[in-house]
């Protein structure tokens, strides 16, 4: 059942991580970057992790997903202030790639440090992941009041570079999984919401259309990505209560229903609005 469970959530993965290039790809920055990012992936790790590590690994994992989803947005963050700096190097791409995996892998360190250390003896598991949804929420409107053009793509991303990003974000959610399986769920947790998908968008837009369509899709994709957090809050009751397959579509509705749409149109209404 665990090896099952690896297999389907890593292939799910792969498909979902290919689809939302091509998507931020044919309708530009914000309509691919925020409804390309409702919750996917998130999907049959969180289902992987129950049928591989029971309800308390459910609720451990997903607890910390709304922090790793801040991470995320900082991690996005610095792709709109990362190339900047790095406008006079020899390969702005590679250090504003390396950058951002930097400031997601320190601060993801200190989330474990603190998590294991402070929060977690005074927060239930739920009470830790509606915490963590407050600073993503701000995160994520800070960075969209201001935002940035967000074109359509006018090159294809290459199949070589859509099947290496359907192939990372596979391991990245194989190994989440994996490690739920093994009895690690703050890892396991933290790795279910590792930036492949996020990473490897950039890089194949950036190689593709150029660094101004990745940037126009950071901010949608930091706001649309705030749904996986809600829906690692839904899926901690709809799981245990309604089992993997109904459960999951329940989580998926309200996060997609009650963040994913509504988000779309305040943020294009927005758009509208500043550049009207």
């Amino acid at each position: 059942m665990a090896f099952g469970s690896i297999l389907l959530s890593a292939l799910m993965a792969g498909v979902v991580a290919t689809a939302v290039t091509v998507a931020i790809e044919k309708w530009g920055g914000l309509v691919g970057g925020l409804l390309g990012t409702a919750p996917s992936t998130i999907v049959p790790a969180a289902a992987g992790m129950y049928l591989a590590g029971g309800e308390d690994a459910l609720l451990a994992s997903m607890a910390i997903v709304p922090l790793g989803m801040v991470l995320n947005a900082l991690f996005l963050g610095a792709w709109l202030v990362l190339p900047r700096w790095f406008s006079n190097a020899s390969r702005p791409l590679l250090w504003t790639s390396l950058g951002a995996l930097a400031v997601w892998g320190l601060l993801g360190t200190l989330v474990l440090l603190v998590v294991n250390g402070v929060v977690s003896s005074n927060l239930s598991d739920r009470e830790l992941a509606l915490a963590g949804f407050i600073p993503l929420f701000i995160t994520a409107v800070a960075f969209n009041r201001r935002p940035s053009p967000a074109p359509k793509g006018t090159n294809s991303v290459s199949k070589s570079v859509l099947v290496a990003r359907g192939t990372m974000a596979a391991v990245a959610i194989g190994i989440a999984v994996w490690l739920a399986g093994l009895g690690y769920p703050l890892l396991a947790g933290l790795a279910s919401v590792f930036p492949a998908i996020f990473l490897t968008s950039m890089v194949a837009l950036w190689l593709a259309q150029g660094p101004t369509v990745p940037r126009g899709a950071a901010g949608p994709m930091m706001l649309g990505g705030a749904s996986v957090a809600v829906y690692a809050n839904l899926a901690m009751w709809s799981l245990p209560a309604h089992g993997v397959v109904f459960g999951s579509l329940v989580a998926w509705l309200g996060s997609v229903l009650g963040w994913s749409v509504p988000a779309y149109f305040v943020l294009r209404r927005h758009h509208a609005n500043v550049n009207g």
